[in-house]
């Protein structure tokens, strides 16, 4: 089994090189719908984020009102790290359990972790490759604006409460650039993917007795 770390800051097209993998055949363990399963309704995990946070992060129905803790945390990096301590716990053991299971089905797949926070929780040398997805920040933040209908200001914080571009690229093994056309970075996975099997199979004719 190959292990990939993927990784990418907010509209820096990572979604689409995801997308692609799991087309090229990848299993794909997507860390942000883990975190929503970390807190969903009648999970612990959300009965801790009321706790630290107080009912004001739920909807009338008691489920998770997002754009209202994502007010308190994304303006606050003491109540970022509170809520992560809570998330974060809950979506590795999610995802190692998705990892077994994939390598229980086939022992040969690729498995490839989507992690939009690969570099804030220090888990780049998890993973046997760490693919980063780059999209300078400026561009992100227009992004943001115009096709996600954010204000500037908004977009500006997301992105600050985010790694740096720098700090992203200090630990990825291979880049791709997101900031062209989705079609453009769909030909670099596909270029990859192919580098990918071929190193596999190279390393299996070598393993062969």
């Amino acid at each position: 089994m190959q292990r990939i770390g993927l990784t990418g800051g907010i509209a820096a097209g990572k979604s689409v090189a995801a997308e692609r993998l799991a087309a090229r055949g990848a299993v794909l363990i997507d860390y942000d719908l883990l975190s929503r399963d970390a807190v969903a309704p009648g999970s612990a995990g959300l009965a801790a984020v009321a706790e630290a946070f107080g009912d004001g992060v739920l909807l009338s129905d008691g489920t998770l009102d997002r754009p209202a803790l994502g007010a308190v945390v994304f303006a606050d990096a003491e109540a970022r790290e509170r809520l992560n301590g809570i998330v974060h716990p809950v979506v590795r053991r999610l995802a190692a359990e998705r990892e077994a299971a994939a390598a229980t089905a086939d022992p040969g797949a690729v498995v490839v972790h989507d992690v939009p926070l690969l570099v804030e929780t220090g888990r780049a040398d998890a993973f046997h490759l760490v693919v980063l997805v780059h999209t300078p920040a400026v561009l992100r933040v227009e992004r943001l604006v115009r096709t996600r209908g954010f204000e500037r200001d908004e977009a500006e914080r997301r992105i600050a409460a985010q790694a740096t571009d720098d700090e992203r690229l200090a630990v990825a093994d291979v880049v791709l650039d997101g900031s062209g056309a989705p079609e453009d970075l769909q030909q670099q996975v596909d270029a990859l993917w192919d580098r990918l099997a071929a190193e596999r199979h190279d390393e299996q004719e070598v393993d062969a007795p």
